[in-house]
């Protein structure tokens, strides 16, 4: 084997299961996440002789990832049909259902600490409409700011504001079915 054929064996060995796990995070699908990690390597062999040891071999892979990431959003949210807002909108556009605003008690500070909670979260997150997913969670979960997400998904920033707050509606309509009314 030559040299660069080791050294990417040796990155796979060390590095595969952190990469998997940032993948799967971003990703919430285990095949597609398993295919990223794949790709980064191929792109990692590919471009072996561009990586000058500026940073580590870690982050160089990660942020091949995140490309890798960034990419499979753009081709995916670009081939999405529309959402239909129908269940949430009227022909005005005022919302159909106004107990979606309702306050939440503030006995519930500290949810992020309940593993119960954190479980029926990522449940209603997967449930968000593609379109609606993936803003959300290069917004929220991976803190992007608003024109790089803009960027990253091609839509522009009032409409992205507009995701965000129909996609945190929906999330909240999810957690008040299915953990605050169950309390």
């Amino acid at each position: 084997m030559d040299k660069r054929a080791t050294h990417i064996q040796q990155w796979i060995d060390a590095y595969s299961d952190t990469l998997l796990d940032s993948a799967l995070f971003l990703l919430s699908d285990k095949q597609d996440a398993e295919d990223i990690v794949q790709n980064v390597f191929i792109s990692a062999f590919e471009s072996y002789s561009s990586f000058e040891g500026r940073s580590s071999v870690k982050t160089w892979l990660m942020a091949i990832l995140k490309n890798k990431v960034a990419e499979f959003y753009r081709k995916k949210y670009r081939h999405i049909d529309n959402v239909p807002l129908d269940r949430y909108f009227d022909q005005e556009g005022s919302w159909k259902n106004d107990d979606i605003l309702q306050d939440w008690n503030e006995k519930d500070e500290n949810l992020l600490d309940n593993n119960d909670f954190n479980k029926v979260m990522a449940e209603c997150i997967d449930k968000l409409p593609l379109k609606w997913l993936i803003p959300v969670k290069l917004y929220y979960l991976e803190e992007k700011k608003a024109d790089k997400v803009c960027q990253e998904t091609g839509i522009t920033a009032t409409n992205l504001w507009k995701i965000l707050q129909r996609g945190r509606m929906q999330l909240r309509e999810c957690l008040e079915f299915n953990w605050f009314n169950i309390l």
